[in-house]
C-alpha cells in the first residue's frame, strides 16, 4: 500500500493574505499546506479520500493519472469543493468516477453540484457513479473498507480503515466502540488542528491521548492549522512514533 498526503492543512491552515505569522512566512515547504486529502494505492486501486478545493492542484502535483473512487468523510466544503475537477478523469479514463458517501453527504453534494446530478447532462460536465455507505464495512470490487464514525462537534463524520491503515479527519470525539475498530492498525492518521482547544477538532494533546489508546506503531497528524506552529519546531515535541504529516509525504506499507 502506498499512501500520499495530498494536503494536510485546513481553510485556516493555508497562508492568509497579509498574515506575517511564522508559519505563513516560513520557507520550509512542509509548512505550505493545502486542504486535507489523501491518495491510497492498494490492490491495484487508486483511491482518494475527499476532493478538497485544491483537488486539481494536488492531483497534478502528485502526478496521479488514474482514479478508481473518491471516498467522502463528510459534506463540508473544504472536503468536497473539488468534485467538479474529476471531469478530467472522466475524459482521460472514459468512465464514470464512483463516489462513496453516506446519504446526507450525497444529498448535500446534490445541492452544491446540482448540474452533475441533473437528468439533463450538459456536455463535458463531471460524470459520477454514486454509492451510499453506512457505518459498516463495504467493498470496492474485492477491497474491503471499514468506516470509522467520529464526531465533528455534533456532525457524524467517517474515517476509513483499509487493511492496517486508518485515516481520520475532522474529529473532536471518538467513542470507545469506534476506537476498537482502529486498534491493530499499523499506521494511523488523525487530525490535530492546533495546540489550543477547539470546539470541533482535536487539539494536539487530545489527538495524542487518542493515539495512546490506539497504540499504533506509527501515527501522523493532519488537518493542521497555522496555529500548530512550524513543522520543524512542533515535530520535536512529539512522541517518537508520531509525526506531523506534510503535503507530498509518501508512506509505504506492506
Amino acid at each position: 500500500m502506498k499512501i500520499t498526503f495530498l494536503g494536510t492543512g485546513t481553510s485556516t491552515g493555508i497562508p492568509y493574505i497579509g498574515c506575517d505569522c511564522e508559519v505563513c512566512t516560513s520557507t520550509d515547504l512542509r509548512d505550505k499546506r493545502l486542504r486535507s486529502s489523501i491518495h491510497i494505492e492498494v490492490d491495484g486501486k487508486s483511491l482518494v479520500i475527499d476532493s478538497s478545493p485544491d483537488f486539481r492542484q494536488q492531483m497534478l502535483r502528485a502526478n496521479i493519472r488514474t482514479l478508481d473512487a473518491i471516498l467522502f468523510t463528510h459534506e463540508h466544503k473544504d472536503h468536497t469543493a473539488g468534485l467538479d475537477d474529476i471531469r478530467a478523469y472522466n475524459a482521460l479514463l472514459k468512465k464514470d468516477i464512483p463516489i462513496y458517501a453516506r446519504l446526507h453527504v450525497l444529498e448535500q453534494l446534490k445541492r452544491e453540484f446540482a448540474y452533475i446530478f441533473s437528468e439533463i447532462k450538459y456536455p463535458g460536465i463531471p460524470s459520477i457513479e454514486t454509492h451510499i455507505i453506512e457505518n459498516k464495512p463495504f467493498l470496492i470490487d474485492t477491497l474491503c473498507i471499514t468506516p470509522i464514525e467520529v464526531i465533528h462537534y455534533k456532525l457524524p463524520v467517517f474515517g476509513f480503515r483499509i487493511y492496517d491503515f486508518t485515516y481520520i479527519t475532522d474529529a473532536s470525539f471518538i467513542s470507545d466502540e469506534e476506537i476498537e475498530k482502529i486498534k491493530g492498525s499499523k499506521v494511523v492518521v488523525i487530525n490535530a488542528l492546533r495546540k489550543e482547544e477547539h470546539i470541533s477538532h482535536f487539539n494536539l494533546a487530545q489527538a495524542l491521548a487518542v493515539l495512546e489508546k490506539i497504540n499504533a506503531p506509527q501515527a501522523y497528524l493532519t488537518h493542521l492549522s497555522h496555529h500548530m506552529g512550524k513543522h520543524a519546531i512542533t515535530s520535536t515535541e512529539l512522541p517518537s512514533n508520531v509525526q506531523l504529516a506534510y503535503d507530498t509525504l509518501v508512506v509505504e506499507m506492506e
